[in-house]
């Protein structure tokens, strides 16, 4: 599929709901990330979440054999990363993407947090990879190219002085999770697709505090930086309105 989907108002509120149950599951999460508990406990109470709500799925669970509801990424671990037994411990920064299907249209959001007292090393990161989001956000609208956002991204990256994860981009979503465009974090004005009105595009800066570089881990599924550096993830689910955008999630 290389053509932007478009929505009618029946998907945009189907699309609206899934995007609220996915926020509310996002901060259910910020609200139980604590030193102690472990990334496979966050993917239960997430599942149970989203499936209280009647007519909503867990987006992930399946998609290409993924076995779980969240990705959760620590440290240096970019995305993709499985739940498991792993004990989050002060001083960590974890990422929980999810997404939630309802009526067979899809979601996708991150966060990044904090586990307790971080160094102010991951407090900037954090900080510049979720202003990068919001900026983009901001400039955001019908007629807008994908290298109008993607530049806004590195803009805000590097001039914070950290590092675009080039190998991971944003992409359009709807009716599958991963469909045209792809929206980079780097790039240049003026480049690309334009976003038409009621489209939907995932918007994720991926940053880390060392060298671009990416490497897989053993798993087959998580994602690291190459150089072992902290990276952060935030995400959001926007559908393109004539005179700005609507966050979904």
């Amino acid at each position: 599929m290389s053509e932007f989907q478009i929505f009618s108002p029946k998907e945009m509120d189907s699309l609206r709901r899934a995007g609220k149950i996915l926020g509310e599951t996002l901060e259910l999460m910020g609200r139980l990330v604590a030193p102690g508990i472990t990334t496979k406990e966050l993917d239960r109470a997430a599942e149970e979440f989203i499936r209280s709500h009647e007519g909503a799925t867990p987006a992930f669970m399946g998609y290409h054999g993924y076995p779980a509801t969240l990705c959760t990424s620590v440290n240096e671990q970019c995305v993709h990363g499985l739940p498991g037994d792993y004990v989050l411990k002060e001083g960590d920064v974890v990422s929980t993407d999810c997404g939630v299907l309802v009526n067979d249209l899809y979601t996708d959001a991150c966060r990044t947090f904090g586990v307790g007292k971080i160094s102010k090393e991951a407090q900037g990161l954090l900080a510049v990879s979720s202003q990068a989001l919001e900026d983009a956000v901001a400039m955001i609208k019908a007629g807008v190219k994908v290298g109008d956002i993607s530049s806004t991204v590195q803009a805000t990256v590097e001039g914070a002085g950290l590092t675009i994860v080039s190998a991971l981009t944003g992409h359009g979503l709807g009716k599958t999770l991963h469909q045209f465009p792809d929206v980079p974090n780097y790039g240049e004005k003026g480049h690309g697709p334009k976003l038409p009105a009621h489209t939907l595009i995932a918007v994720e800066p991926i940053v880390c505090t060392g060298k671009d570089g990416i490497k897989e881990a053993d798993d087959n599924w998580t994602i690291n930086t190459k150089d072992g550096s902290l990276s952060a993830h935030f995400e959001h689910t926007l559908l393109i309105l004539e005179d700005g955008v609507e966050v979904i999630a």
